[in-house]
């Protein structure tokens, strides 16, 4: 049974942070922060995201939040900059927020733009990362498989780490993957994962080379871990536009992974004006350890009185769907 309403909203505090730049749709992003006997966590669920979907999310920060999590084998979790899909000439000056970081995931594939524009830009990162810098794409499921195959084939020359979500489903991914091959670029699977009834489809139609997993959305870190060594594919740890408090969360999973071989996409502190706590990346790493919010910061970073009763009401419509799962 999940705790009791009252025991999350005692505590809750929502927060509205300013980004320096519009990125998934939005310049602000919302989310719900609680503290429980372990700590603090973060609801922030999507908007758009259903009650069913989202209460995944909630169980995840109540987990975080009521229950001891798996002992860290590591301290520190390299993590990624991550590009927006803007125009080419704002590249270095993004990648400069994102201090030491030696890989840049960059968002391709963003409705409004062209792949021409998608050139331009991870043109612009592998000319201010240089040749040691990794480089890797996220096309969120926008391209079919030939659109994915001429776009692949169109950025190849940045020697690409690996491309990510590039298509929508499963089969097309496998498709693909069947394509690109040859060109040893390999295939990461995100939405497929996170968004799916069945995490582990992806991995038995052999449809990817890597899994993106995310604390949140998975339902919490155990069952992350779960899906990992089900799975049996290298994975990457990424964030979902979280504050510094889920942020953290995604670094307790990273740091209970028995390997980690890529940088993670958790260094997303960088794309925020201000934060509930600095989380921004340092040497190209964050630690792993538990964030507190700044009470100054809580406060001066509130959500309108309106919107924090949008998400209290989402938080108890989701409770309830808590309730009904047990």
């Amino acid at each position: 049974m999940p705790p009791a309403l009252a025991d999350l909203t005692a505590s809750a505090r929502v927060v509205a942070l300013p980004m320096h730049t519009r990125f998934r749709g939005v310049d602000t992003r919302e989310a719900l922060l609680f503290e429980g006997p372990e700590g603090w966590a973060e609801f922030s669920p999507f908007v758009e995201y259903d009650d069913d979907e989202a209460a995944t999310w909630l169980a995840a920060a109540i987990d975080f939040a009521w229950r001891p999590q798996p002992a860290p084998l590591r301290d520190r979790i390299p993590v990624n900059a991550t590009i927006p899909a803007i125009d080419a000439a704002r590249v270095p000056d993004v990648l400069e927020r994102f201090a030491g970081c030696r890989t840049a995931k960059v968002k391709v594939a963003e409705p409004g733009r062209t792949l021409a524009d998608d050139v331009a830009r991870v043109r612009a990162v592998r000319e201010t990362m240089g040749p040691e810098g990794r480089i890797r794409l996220d096309a969120n499921g926008a391209w079919n498989v030939d659109e994915a195959e001429h776009a692949v084939h169109a950025l190849a020359e940045f020697d690409l780490e690996y491309v990510e979500q590039p298509c929508a489903t499963v089969a097309e991914l496998a498709e693909l993957r069947t394509r690109v091959k040859y060109m040893g670029i390999p295939v990461a699977a995100d939405e497929s994962v996170r968004k799916s009834s069945d995490p582990l489809a992806v991995a038995r139609a052999k449809a990817a080379d890597l899994l993106v997993i995310k604390a949140q959305p998975l339902g919490g870190i155990r069952h992350a871990l779960q899906i990992v060594t089900a799975a049996g594919l290298p994975v990457v740890v990424s964030s979902a536009l979280d504050t510094a408090v889920g942020l953290s969360q995604g670094a307790a999973l990273a740091a209970a992974l028995p390997t980690l071989d890529h940088d993670c996409g958790l260094g997303t502190a960088s794309l925020f004006v201000d934060d509930v706590a600095d989380r921004r990346p340092v040497d190209g790493a964050i630690p792993a350890e538990r964030v507190i919010p700044d009470p100054d910061a809580l406060t001066r970073l509130a959500a309108s009185a309106e919107r924090r009763e949008w998400w209290l009401d989402r938080l108890r419509r989701c409770h309830e769907v808590l309730d009904r799962r047990d």
